[in-house]
C-alpha cells in the first residue's frame, strides 16, 4: 500500500520538525561559540573566532581532553576485549549459569547513573583508594562494559554455529577457529560497540563527578563553568568536542569498511 499524498508530505514535514529540534541546540551553541559578546543574543552584533584560538591555545583545555581522551581510549579498549568475550558468553555458548550471567551483565545498565557513581565512591573510600581518572576508568566501565557486551551479542545471536564447527572437522584448532572464523564474523560488532563505549565515555559527566577526584574530565569542567565563570570558551570547547566525536564517527566508518573490504577479500581468496 502506497502512501497518499498528504502522508508523504505530513511524514516530510515530521522529519524536518525532528532534525530541527534535535540539532537546534548544537546550532545554538554554534552560534554562542563566535558571538563577541559574552552572553548570546540573537541577532548577533559581532562575530569572532578568537575564542577557538584561546581553546587551542589554552593549556587547561589541554590536559582537560588528555584526560578525557586517556579514560575513553581505555575504557574502549577495555569494553571491546570484554564485551567479545563477554558476548560469546551471553549469546553464542548454552552452559549451567547462562541465565544467570544474562541478568548480571546487564543489571548496572538500569542502575541510575548518579547512584552508581556515588556507591563506587564510597566503595573506593572504604578499601582506601584516593579517587583519580583511574577510578574513573573503573566507574565507566562498570556501566559502559555492559552495554558493549549487549552490542556484540546482538551480532553474536546471528552467528551460525555450524560455521565453527566446519572449521573444527577441517582439523582446525580452538585458536585457528577464533583468529579465522569467529573474530571476523564478530568484528562488525566490535567495532560498533568500541565506537558506543568511546562516546558514552568521552561525553559521560555523572559517574566522572564522583570518581575523578581531583582530576576533571572535560564534561565536568563545562558544566563548572556553566555554573560559574562563564565565557563564550565554553561553547566553544563544546563545538570542539562534538567536533572530536565527528571524527571519531568518521574514523570507525572507515575502519569498518576497511575491514568489511578484507573480509569479501578473504572470501573471494577461499572460493
Amino acid at each position: 500500500m502506497k502512501p497518499t499524498p498528504l502522508t508523504r508530505s505530513a511524514l516530510f514535514v515530521y522529519g524536518i520538525l525532528a532534525l530541527v529540534f534535535l540539532y537546534l541546540p548544537i546550532i545554538a551553541v554554534g552560534f554562542a561559540s563566535v558571538s563577541k559578546a559574552r552572553y548570546l543574543t540573537f541577532p548577533i552584533k559581532k562575530y569572532s573566532f578568537d575564542w577557538y584560538g584561546k581553546a587551542l591555545e589554552s593549556s587547561t583545555v589541554y590536559d582537560l581532553v588528555a584526560s578525557s581522551l586517556k579514560v575513553a581510549c581505555i575504557v574502549t579498549i577495555v569494553s571491546m576485549i570484554v564485551g567479545f568475550f563477554g558476548a560469546l558468553a551471553f549469546a553464542r555458548y548454552h552452559w549451567r549459569f547462562r541465565g544467570l550471567f544474562q541478568k548480571l551483565i546487564l543489571l548496572p545498565i538500569f542502575f541510575p547513573q548518579t547512584v552508581l557513581g556515588l556507591a563506587l565512591l564510597i566503595w573506593f573510600n572504604s578499601i582506601g583508594i584516593i579517587p583519580t581518572w583511574h577510578t574513573a576508568v573503573v566507574a565507566h566501565l562498570v556501566w559502559i562494559a555492559p552495554i558493549a557486551t549487549l552490542i556484540i551479542a546482538i551480532r553474536a545471536y546471528s552467528f551460525d554455529p555450524a560455521l565453527e564447527e566446519a572449521a573444527r572437522d577441517m582439523g582446525a584448532s580452538t585458536w585457528t577457529v577464533l583468529k579465522e572464523v569467529t573474530v571476523p564474523l564478530l568484528m562488525p560488532g566490535v567495532i560498533s560497540a568500541g565506537l558506543f563505549a568511546f562516546l558514552l565515555s568521552w561525553g559521560n559527566f555523572p559517574l566522572s563527578l564522583f570518581t575523578t577526584g581531583a582530576d576533571s574530565t572535560l564534561p565536568e569542567w563545562l558544566y563548572a563553568k556553566m555554573v560559574s565563570g562563564y565565557s563564550p570558551l565554553v561553547p566553544t570547547v563544546g563545538i570542539l568536542s562534538i567536533a572530536v566525536s565527528v571524527v571519531i564517527l568518521i574514523l570507525a566508518y572507515i575502519i569498518f569498511c576497511i575491514v568489511r573490504a578484507v573480509q569479501q577479500n578473504r572470501l573471494r581468496a577461499s572460493a
